[in-house]
């Protein structure tokens, strides 16, 4: 594997500076392999989650095809951008990062317009800040992945993996949005809804509630409604949408 590290003042016609502004400087870090490669029909989904390449039971290589799209997650917080290049099975891979640097005045200091965009880029990137959320899933790696997303946008997060668990939270403490999985074994997500609706207010029988589930039929959705969640999101969650959508519910709330 070769690791290499360049700087660019971006100097092609859509970064040009113009009178009042520098040339905005990008650091580009470029990783090559010499390994298995990429499949050209796979490229296009090699940063999404829970994607494989291959998904036989038999395949030699583990993982869960979360740790590309969280890579690309975090570096689309900070700005910057990921691509890969393969020529093919067996001939390697590339992958390129670009990431912005700051601009300093002639003292040093950080410019006045980077710190307002930064300031700017911290709010926009935790809309979830101070929201606690309660997930309830009974598969380790949909809970992690969930978890990571949320605390990346800001929310205090707790997971448990049955419904049990989670009407014993809410004996301790009153999250503010509940994410929920339907298909759990002894209690579902309709029934474990259906309880906490019946608490009093004061104990989160009115929180939050998201059904996330692989059971994406519209009868899944009105069932899920009926049950007393307020939105049914299906799997795989997409990230972005799933951030979007509990700033939305509660700011509906609010």
């Amino acid at each position: 594997m070769e690791v290499r590290l360049a700087t660019d003042a971006g100097t092609d016609e859509t970064d040009k500076p113009s009178a009042s502004s520098a040339p905005k400087s990008v650091a580009q870090i470029t990783v090559m392999d010499t390994g298995r490669g990429i499949a050209p029909d796979f490229l296009p989904h090699v940063f999404d989650h829970f994607r494989q390449e291959s998904v036989a039971t038999t395949r030699l290589f583990g993982g869960l095809g979360l740790g590309l799209a969280i890579v690309r997650h975090l570096i689309e917080l900070h700005g910057g951008t990921i691509q890969v290049d393969s020529p093919g099975e067996g001939q390697g891979a590339t992958f390129t990062v670009r990431l912005p640097l700051l601009q300093r005045t002639e003292d040093g200091g950080r410019r006045t317009e980077d710190l307002a965009l930064s300031t700017q880029h911290s709010a926009l990137s935790t809309p979830l800040a101070g929201l606690q959320v309660l997930i309830v899933d009974d598969d380790t790696d949909t809970r992690d992945f969930v978890e990571f997303v949320l605390e990346q946008a800001g929310a205090r997060v707790m997971t448990v993996a049955t419904a049990g668990e989670a009407l014993m939270v809410f004996n301790r403490m009153k999250p503010d949005v509940l994410l929920s999985d339907i298909g759990m074994p002894e209690m579902d997500g309709y029934m474990l809804m259906q309880q906490v609706r019946a608490l009093p207010p004061a104990q989160g029988g009115q929180i939050l509630a998201i059904a996330l589930t692989a059971y994406a039929a519209e009868i899944d959705y009105q069932r899920a409604i009926a049950a007393g969640f307020q939105k049914h999101i299906s799997k795989p969650v997409e990230p972005a949408n799933l951030v979007k959508v509990i700033a939305n519910l509660v700011g509906q709330r609010d």
